[in-house]
């Protein structure tokens, strides 16, 4: 069972948790959605609110739930589940059912936000800015080379509207 905290009461490392722990980015709708394993990311404060920051490849099937929905959540589970996540990173949602090859269990909460019931921690996200990334504003040239395809990042901010963890 989830109980809600506040995001400033997470015990939780933050470059550990989305670097080294991952995560799944869901959106959509209870009817149709679709989650991808993802490692790059960020937590903060921004516009005095309690922020996610998630980015993803337009290439990448979840994308399109991204730029229709609303919310997004960020899922992190513990390490018991580091199979689920690398399949769902190795492979796309066009292809193949995510939940029926994981086994994970979708969860819903409001405003048709999706997550993961096995999940020990969730982000419920409401969406506040995308902004692609453009590499006329790289600093570092070395940057070119995470994009050999030229398929840039968008930068997902939402507000962390709830916090639920176990």
């Amino acid at each position: 069972m989830f109980k809600e905290l506040k995001p400033a009461t997470l015990a939780d490392n933050p470059f550990k948790l989305i670097g080294a722990d991952w995560m799944l980015i869901t959106a959509g709708t209870p009817a149709s959605f679709n989650t991808m394993t993802a490692s790059w990311g960020g937590l903060g404060v921004l516009w005095e609110k309690d922020v996610a920051f998630a980015f993803v490849r337009p290439t990448r099937h979840t994308f399109g739930f991204l730029e229709q929905s609303p919310v997004f959540t960020l899922s992190f589970f513990a390490e018991q589940y580091r199979p689920a996540l690398t399949f769902c990173g190795a492979h796309s949602g066009r292809d193949v059912n995510k939940v029926a090859a994981t086994g994970l269990t979708p969860a819903f909460g409001e405003a048709g936000a999706v997550y993961f019931a096995e999940a020990r921690l969730v982000l419920v996200c409401r969406k506040l800015h995308a902004q692609n990334l453009d590499p006329a504003a790289f600093l570092d040239p070395a940057l070119n080379g995470f994009y050999p395809e030229r398929d840039y990042h968008r930068l997902f901010i939402g507000e962390i509207l709830r916090c639920l963890a176990r």
